[in-house]
């Protein structure tokens, strides 16, 4: 049976991953390095904290592994399934931390799942707990409020 090539990533923080290469390759970001660096050990340092890290490389060993059967729908519900539970219980600061890590490693579905995640913790708020919730402070003048709110009925 033939080995996986590992790949190593380091996290800011000095923590190392050794994470089989399909799962790296999940991130658009990691698979370019894998295949314009295809010799040699892989090791790439990467300015992420241990703890985003391992929750990114958690997200792409699953979305790596799940078989790509001919069953496109139970592929599909499975990642639902996966997606609902590992976004669930996560607070503000690790989703804003998981959005960076993936924009700048360029994993689409980790970008979708945790923008979705956002797009959720707006909805149905007021101006005014959308501020308290993301700690937004309001610089608007009472008269510029005033136009806002006229502006928008």
């Amino acid at each position: 049976m033939a080995t996986s090539k590992t790949i190593t990533l380091t996290s800011l923080d000095g923590k190392t991953f050794e994470v089989e290469e399909a799962t790296a390759k999940v991130s658009e970001f990691l698979k370019n390095l894998i295949e314009d660096f295809d010799h040699g050990d892989h090791k790439f340092p990467l300015p992420v904290d241990s703890e985003t890290l391992a929750k990114v490389m958690e997200y792409c060993k699953k979305n790596a592994e799940t078989p790509n059967s001919g069953d496109k729908n139970a592929v599909d519900d499975e990642l639902k399934n996966f997606d609902a539970d590992f976004i669930k219980n996560i607070d503000l600061d690790t989703i804003y931390d998981l959005v960076q890590v993936a924009k700048y490693l360029v994993i689409r579905g980790l970008l979708d799942l945790t923008g979705q995640a956002l797009a959720d913790i707006l909805k149905g708020k007021t101006p005014e707990e959308i501020r308290r919730t993301f700690n937004i402070k309001n610089d608007f003048i009472p008269e510029e409020e005033d136009e806002v709110h006229e502006e928008s009925d």
